[in-house]
């Protein structure tokens, strides 16, 4: 595991890029991703690897309301419900979003979306437990690298939203 605070934005992807930008501090993890045995997630690979509380590891994960992608973020340990979701950005339903569309409406691949960083801005909704904690990790733009930051900085830079999104 290295964890380390990016100082040099030559390699940084543009998740970390946006959040040196505009003066938010965060800690990089790396870690050694395997794609062999992911039956239980990316997520949890990388609270495994690192050594973390999976309930302090969130996913960033894309959904269409019919109208737009939004994105929910939510703890590895439980799932994203789309009616909390959708009500969370008024809208009356939502489903997950073509993997093919997530992947180029954010400008990463599945397993590595930041979101921070994305190619589309997008309406973001972060489970409310997150203001349990101090620090949280979320995706750096790239499997293998996670980025932990206080959920507050989270919110305050996308112009997030709160609400009760995660399921087990």
């Amino acid at each position: 595991m290295s964890k380390k605070k990016r100082a040099d934005s030559d390699a940084a992807t543009p998740a970390m890029a946006q959040l040196e930008r505009l003066g938010v501090p965060f800690t990089v993890h790396e870690y050694h991703h395997n794609a062999d045995h992911m039956d239980q997630g990316y997520g949890i690979e990388a609270a495994k690897k690192l050594g973390l509380d999976p309930r302090t590891v969130y996913k960033t994960l894309m959904a269409d309301t019919g109208k737009e992608r939004v994105i929910g973020i939510v703890p590895v340990t439980g799932h994203l419900n789309l009616k909390h979701l959708a009500a969370a950005v008024g809208a009356k339903k939502a489903r997950m979003a073509d993997k093919a569309q997530a992947e180029r409406e954010s400008g990463y691949v599945l397993g590595g979306i930041s979101p921070f960083g994305q190619r589309t801005a997008h309406i973001t909704v972060l489970d409310q437990g997150a203001l349990e904690f101090d620090t949280i990790m979320v995706s750096g733009g790239k499997r293998g690298i996670s980025l932990g930051l206080d959920p507050r900085d989270l919110i305050r830079v996308l112009k997030a939203k709160t609400a009760p999104l995660a399921t087990n």
